[in-house]
């Protein structure tokens, strides 16, 4: 299931090129990422963390194609994939689209942790869920 939010670059993100700082596109995602795990995978962070479990990156790649700009209104993507080999693992492939071209995009590879520390896993609550997702390749 392909989720869109939609932003508009901010001011502050601009660098002294008048293109934006490179570092602000994962936090794009990261806003639309949240908001995906909260209303479509019904995984509240905050709520989750009060009950000891802790939703964690453990990697991500991303591919910087073109620049945005001050105002531009961007499109970021966000959709759910399982792990090939069955690890306990989550994958969100995500894009940011400015005119329907791809400016930028990435795989963020996450998993729950105990918040006390302990093994990674999957919580009951995301089973179906990751069981229902396609395989990242």
């Amino acid at each position: 299931m392909m989720y869109t939010k939609e932003y508009t670059v901010k001011d502050e993100h601009i660098d002294v090129q008048g293109i934006m700082d490179g570092l602000y596109y994962p936090f794009y995602m990261e806003y639309c990422r949240h908001h995906f795990i909260d209303e479509v995978l019904g995984f509240n962070l905050e709520e989750e963390a009060h009950k000891g479990i802790n939703m964690v990156l453990s990697e991500y790649k991303i591919n910087f194609l073109r620049s945005l700009k001050k105002g531009d209104r961007i499109s970021v993507t966000c959709e759910l994939y399982r792990d090939k080999d069955g690890l306990p693992r989550l994958h969100f492939k995500q894009s940011i689209i400015l005119n329907k071209k791809v400016v930028t995009k990435a795989v963020f590879t996450g998993t729950c942790i105990p918040a006390t520390g302990g093994r990674p896993y999957i919580p009951e609550s995301l089973q179906t869920l990751i069981e229902n997702a396609p395989v990242l390749e």
